[in-house]
Parts: C-alpha cells; structure tokens; sequence
C-alpha cells in the first residue's frame, strides 16, 4: 500500500497554514512541519515552553543547547522572535491567540474527539503537556500521525476508547494514507495517498468515510 512519507505529511500540513498565522506545532511529528513552511509565507511558530518566532531546525553543528521547543529538540529563533515565562506561553494558548495547533494522537473520533495524552495501559507513562489547553484553545486543530498503529489498528476510531484530551476539537487529520476533514456528517475524504483506493482506504479506517466530492 502506498504511504506519505512523514515528509511529505509534515509539507502537506505546511500547505494549509495560512499567511500571517500563529501556530503551535506539537511534541513529535508535527515539529517536522516547520522545516517546511515556505520562505516566502511568514508563519509565527509558538512553542508552549516559552518562544515565539521559531524557525527550522538548526543545520548540524549549529545547534544552541539553550534554544529548544517542548519537546527539547533544538530550534532556531527567527529575527523577532522572542523568549516569555511559561505562564505567559499558557496564556496565549488559552486566551484563543492560536490560530492553529498541529498535535499528534493515539486515536482521533469521528466527532473530532481527541485522545492523545495517555493509553490507559498500566504501564504508560501519562504525559498531557500542554494538548488539553491546545485543543481548547486554539481556532483549528490539525491532527498529524500514522493512519495505524504498529499492530495494523486504527488511530481513526468511531468512539474514542483512550482518555480524551478534547471534545469534537479536531477539524482536519493528516495520516500517511490520506487528508481527512471533521464535518457535522462524518470523516469526509479530502486527499489520499497515490494509488490508493476509497475502498482500500475505508477497510483500514475504523470509522464510517465520506466520498470526496467529485472535482476534489
């Protein structure tokens, strides 16, 4: 079965965030989207542990072991960008400042239900960051991650069965396998890996999908 490359997801997502937006790129795969904003479209990347204006990652050698994102990798800090206490960081998250957030999750609903912070397995280790604020607070929330888990499940679920991290906050899911949007009638197909069949794709969805529209 064909796939997107992480790559290829990290520029697909890239392609949707608007000019002059302020986004949060979550721990993980989404922090790959920001080596892939075009030079030309000015994108203001917040990170929850207190930076705003943050750039691609550095190139190897140049990293600065004082200059990382939440997830402790290491960035770069564009000309303005600037440093803040953390509780200022959360209070743009909450106060609706974003206008978008890209998070990863362990299962996405049909409603856009999130669940992205903990298993439920006994030996997992919670970790909620700031996902619960995010999912709240931001204007869009995209999810980006693996179609499946390693043991063939889905992550696209008709009812999540994980703790939740939001309610019906999702509005658009990025797999390896296809580019799905959250609508009052269900998952509806946006775009899907090439060669890749709606038949193919829905027999390893574990939630009912829409037809794309024809032209789409």
């Amino acid at each position: 079965m064909n796939k997107f490359t992480r790559d290829q997801m990290a520029a697909r997502v890239a392609s949707d965030i608007p000019e002059g937006a302020y986004v949060n790129l979550g721990i993980g795969l989404p922090t790959k989207v920001a080596d892939h904003l075009p030079a030309e479209r000015e994108v203001f990347l917040h990170s929850e542990n207190g930076l705003l204006g943050m750039g691609p990652a550095p190139a190897p050698g140049d990293e600065d072991e004082d200059l990382i994102n939440a997830g402790k990798q290491p960035v770069t800090l564009l000309t303005g960008g600037a440093y803040f206490h953390h509780g200022d960081s959360f209070a743009m998250m909450r106060g609706g400042h974003l206008d978008v957030c890209v998070l990863g999750a362990f299962q996405v609903a049909a409603n856009g239900d999130l669940a992205n912070w903990h298993t439920g397995a006994p030996d997992a280790i919670p970790a909620v960051g700031g996902a619960m604020d995010l999912a709240i607070g931001a204007k869009q929330v995209f999810v980006m991650m693996e179609h499946q888990t390693k043991n063939g499940d889905s992550k696209i679920v008709g009812q999540c069965t994980y703790p939740l991290t939001g309610v019906a906050c999702v509005n658009r899911i990025y797999t390896d396998l296809a580019v799905l949007d959250v609508t009052p009638a269900g998952l509806s197909v946006r775009e899907m890996a090439p060669g890749l069949s709606f038949e193919e794709l829905q027999a390893v969805t574990g939630a009912p999908l829409l037809r794309p529209a024809k032209g789409e």
